[in-house]
Formats: C-alpha cells, sequence, structure tokens
C-alpha cells in the first residue's frame, strides 16, 4: 500500500468507516483493499482519483446510511452509475464515491407503460427488461452508460426525434437528500425538484428510482448507416440536413465524423482515411423507415453500408465497441445551434479531417421534433427550441498526446462558438471538471437562478459536488 493509500484509509477509519460497513447490506471498500483500484475506475483512462472510502449500497436504505456517514464525517459525495461521464463526475479525491453498481434493478409495468428503474441500473439493462414488451424509453447510445448520470443531464439518444430527451420521460424521481430524506418528486410532489432534476445533473440528491414512460417500439426496426468517405464532401451532409426538414418528428439522427479502420468490413482501400457516417433511426415501422430513408444511402459513392433493419437491442449497442471502458483518455466539447449552415458543414469536415487522433469523433446531431417542443421553463435543460448540437468527441490512448489532443479539441470549439446561441451546451459533452462554474452558468443560462435556488434547499451546504456544479444560493 502506498504512504497516500495508508494516509486515505487512516481517514476513513477515523470517521468510523469500519463500523459503518457493519451496519449496512452492501459493501464498503478502503484504499488498499484488492478491489479498490477496480471501483475507482471510470470510463475515460484520464481520470485517476482516490477516494477516501467507497460504498456500494444495496438499496435505499444503504444510501440513507451513507448519506448520513458522509454528512456527520464532512466528506462531500460522488456518484457513480455507469461511470461513463467524460469529465469523471463519477470518482473523488479524499471523499466518499458512492458506487450504486449493486441496485441495478428493472421492473416493468406493460399495461401501465412504466419501467421503475433503480439508480445503478445502465440502459443495457433497460433495453433488455423493456424490449421484452416491445416497449422502450429513450435512453442513450452505448448500453453501458449509466441510466442517472445520462438522464439527470439531459439525455440524447436515438429515439429523441419522437419521444424526446431521456428526461423528458421520467414521470418521478425517488431521491435520497442530502439531510438523508427520502423524497419522490413529481408534477404533483415536489414539482420544484421534480424541474430541477430534469436536466440538472446529481446536484440535488441521490436518486434511487427513476419512474419513466414507456412506449411501443420494436423489437425491429430500422437504422440507417451508410458511410461516406470524406473525399465525398459536403453534398451528403447538406443533402441529410434538407432531408430532415420534414422528418425529424420521426428520425434520430446524427452525422458521425471518423476513421475507417483496418478491418474486413471495408475495402482496403479506404483503411485509414476519415469518412463520415450518416446514422439515424426511424422510429416507426421498420418498413416504412427502410423505405423513406433509402435516398441517404445513395448520395455518392460509399465506403460501406451498414443500413438494415435490426433488434432495437443491437442498435443500443452499435456505438459500445468504439470506446472500450478504461482503453481510451477523452476529452469532450460541444454547442447546441440553431441551424447547420453550409459554412458549420465545411469546418466540421475540415475539423475531421485535421484530428490529431484517429480515435476522435466529432458529430453534428439533430436534435428532433419533439425534443424541441418542449417549453424551455418545463425542464431545467435551457434553450430547448435548439435544433442542432455539434460536438467533439477527442479520444486517443498514448498519456503523451494529451496536449496536441486537448489542444485540438479548444481549439476547434473557439471555432465553432460562432455557431453557437450564447455559449449553450450538453453538460455531459462539457469538457472536464475543473473548466468550472462559468461553463455551468453558460449550459444552463436562464435556468442557473432558478437550479441555485432548489439547490439551496436539497443541497445546502454542497455535498454532492461532483457535477455540474450549480451552488447554492446563498453562496452566488
Amino acid at each position: 500500500m502506498t504512504l497516500q493509500s495508508e494516509a486515505l484509509k487512516e481517514k476513513a477509519l477515523s470517521v468510523g468507516a469500519a463500523e459503518f460497513a457493519a451496519q449496512i447490506a452492501g459493501e464498503v471498500i478502503l484504499p488498499g483493499d484488492p478491489e479498490y483500484d477496480t471501483a475507482r475506475a471510470v470510463w475515460n483512462a484520464m481520470i485517476d482519483r482516490r477516494p477516501a472510502l467507497i460504498v456500494r449500497p444495496a438499496n435505499a436504505d444503504d444510501v440513507i446510511a451513507a448519506v448520513n456517514h458522509a454528512r456527520v464525517a464532512g466528506m462531500p459525495i460522488s456518484i457513480k452509475g455507469g461511470g461513463h461521464n467524460v469529465a469523471g463526475h463519477a470518482t473523488c479525491n479524499d471523499a466518499m464515491m458512492l458506487d450504486m453498481s449493486l441496485m441495478r434493478g428493472v421492473e416493468v409495468d406493460p399495461e401501465a407503460r412504466v419501467a421503475k428503474v433503480q439508480g445503478g441500473a445502465t440502459w443495457g439493462n433497460v433495453d433488455e427488461a423493456t424490449q421484452k414488451h416491445g416497449l422502450a424509453t429513450p435512453g442513450g447510445l452505448i448500453s453501458d452508460t449509466g441510466v442517472a448520470g445520462l438522464t439527470l443531464a439531459g439525455g440524447i439518444g436515438w429515439l429523441r426525434s419522437k419521444h424526446g430527451f431521456s428526461a423528458d420521460n421520467v414521470m418521478a424521481f425517488t431521491v435520497v437528500t442530502a439531510k438523508g430524506s427520502v423524497v419522490r418528486a413529481a408534477m404533483d410532489s415536489h414539482p420544484d425538484l421534480y424541474w430541477a432534476l430534469r436536466g440538472g445533473g446529481g446536484n440535488f440528491g441521490v436518486v434511487v428510482e427513476f419512474e419513466f414512460a414507456l412506449h411501443p417500439c420494436g423489437p425491429t426496426v430500422m437504422f440507417a448507416a451508410p458511410i461516406y468517405p470524406i473525399t465525398a464532401g459536403a453534398g451528403p451532409i447538406r443533402f441529410w440536413r434538407d432531408f430532415l426538414a420534414d422528418k425529424h418528428d420521426c428520425m434520430g439522427s446524427l452525422v458521425e465524423f471518423s476513421t475507417i479502420p483496418e478491418s474486413e468490413d471495408f475495402p482496403e482501400k479506404y483503411w485509414g482515411l476519415r469518412c463520415y457516417t450518416i446514422a439515424a433511426l426511424w422510429a416507426g415501422d421498420a418498413d416504412e423507415g427502410e423505405r423513406v430513408m433509402q435516398p441517404l444511402r445513395e448520395q455518392g459513392e460509399l465506403a460501406a453500408d451498414f443500413s438494415g433493419q435490426m433488434a432495437y437491442c443491437d442498435v443500443q449497442k452499435l456505438f459500445d465497441e468504439l470506446f472500450p471502458a478504461g482503453d481510451f483518455r477523452a476529452y469532450w466539447k460541444c454547442h447546441y445551434t440553431p441551424e447547420v449552415s453550409d459554412a458549420l458543414i465545411d469546418d466540421a469536415l475540415r475539423i475531421a479531417a485535421e484530428a490529431p487522433s484517429d480515435s476522435t469523433l466529432s458529430s453534428i446531431w439533430n436534435m428532433g421534433a419533439e425534443t424541441m417542443s418542449v417549453p424551455w421553463d418545463e425542464t431545467a435543460i435551457d434553450r430547448r427550441g435548439m435544433a442542432w448540437m455539434y460536438s467533439l468527441d477527442s479520444a486517443w490512448q498514448d498519456p503523451a498526446d494529451d496536449e496536441v489532443n486537448i489542444s485540438f479539441t479548444r481549439r476547434a470549439w473557439e471555432e465553432t462558438r460562432k455557431y453557437s446561441t450564447e455559449g449553450r451546451l450538453y453538460l455531459n459533452f462539457g469538457g472536464h471538471a475543473e473548466e468550472g462554474e462559468k461553463l455551468v452558468r453558460e449550459a444552463y443560462g436562464d435556468s442557473y437562478a432558478r437550479l441555485s435556488r432548489v439547490k439551496a434547499q436539497y443541497d445546502p451546504t454542497n455535498i454532492f459536488r461532483f457535477n455540474g456544479n450549480v451552488l447554492p444560493a446563498s453562496d452566488t
């Protein structure tokens, strides 16, 4: 055990970690324990933090006990669901990490079309349970992403065009607050907290259960994925943008820039070349979707075409292999933008070609009709009318390449800020935690002051600070 680990363990023991461990059904992991390094790891390999103790609650009572223990000990709390957040909010230094991985239950009521989802579940857990009944709720694009982290910041998935953000589909949250109280937040109960949790992140407590509205979906859906070499230029992307004008109520879609791997799935002449995929899910009848989306596959020479009818659960796993947990270092940024101009498309093509890492992705996202239709003040997600998002998802493996990749991402983000509106962005793609309060205020815009007041009510001492942190009103 290192001197640092010994010091952290001593601190945890000094505040009664051993006695606390004997009182709960779950697990307490201390520095130096065999599981410690595995438990503290998160998806982004850049993040290397050392909690004073890691608590794995088995149930809501354990969560209450953990929050009470941390409050008495004067420890802030980070919360790990799937651990996928690029900023590494799930883990912390010298504080309590609450690892929710033992709480992944999903209970489906197919008649009421409601799913009750525990706070540690992944989207793979949810999709597997709901698709048994031909139902789904909007989730993420990677199946091992945590439900909680994605949903609390909004949640952008393939079904957004027809059913909105993940957060729009939450009927109620069961939350353990900083005082150790259990609160059910819904439209008719703690409506201020209900509003804040739909987009305000993990600022207000530990969500131990989500109640999601479900919608008919699958089990077979149509997914379009033609891949164009970057030499195809702007034409297919401009066609896609215009094609969506009367279809963005039923197509969840993005253009994703990447690099063609050395794989038998592609002709050898394309290996190592930059490309872009016009990816789209039809949120309706699969045969109709295949017919309607066919023109997206006919805009020039293709490097490959992975389009076809497939199981919805398989669509939800398509991007899983792009970024295996712990294999990549990552730094992501984004902008909301009201339109995709020809100039933005040209810049996106140039930036994709200039990326220093072949593992880097960048994307132009269409937000979809239902996502845009929600009034801006109905949820904490600001600027609901933004039709598009441009994201830079830089990824690489060698720590020696950190500076060149981070600098590239920041430069490209600044260059494309002119297409944004008042600096608005999606905080799940916000960069790293160290970028601070200014970024959070920009992201929430007009919603920030109200979020701050809710924060003061439910977490006045900011015990839940490892997130896109909103300061309690008294501290602003």
